[in-house]
């Protein structure tokens, strides 16, 4: 199921904080940074940040920000929400619709893909970029 998912993304892709969340509009993106979130042990509610562009989950030492760029109408938008410091951080972040901000990327990133097969099933491929 999806946490055991989740646990296998967190396992393989632990080296990176980048993460780049790919799929089609309503494929499972959120759905899929909401069991990460959890599977981190985080208990903040996860919701999509759609209208605020970016969440952040956690306290302290363990934070998550999980940023959605579809409503980005200029790359430029991400600097002005201090989109540098977030991916500077350390911490993990996870951005849904991140060909928005291609220009702004690190070249060291953990690539998640999901791909709707029908209503119930979803595939899901990974790929580390460095």
């Amino acid at each position: 199921g999806l946490p055991e998912i989740a646990n296998e993304l967190l396992r393989v892709g632990k080296a990176h904080q980048i993460w780049l969340l790919e799929g089609d509009m309503g494929s499972g993106k959120t759905t899929l940074a909401k069991m990460l979130v959890k599977q981190l042990g985080i208990e903040d509610t996860v919701t999509s940040p759609t209208f605020s562009i970016v969440n952040q989950y956690g306290r302290g030492e363990k934070q998550v920000y999980h940023f959605d760029f579809y409503r980005l109408k200029r790359d430029m938008e991400a600097l002005d929400l201090g989109f540098e410091e977030y991916i500077a951080s350390g911490n993990l972040c996870l951005i849904e619709w991140a060909e928005k901000v291609s220009a702004f990327l690190p070249p060291e990133r953990f690539e998640v893909k999901i791909e709707t097969v029908n209503n119930d099933t979803r595939a899901i491929y990974y790929r580390m970029q460095s």
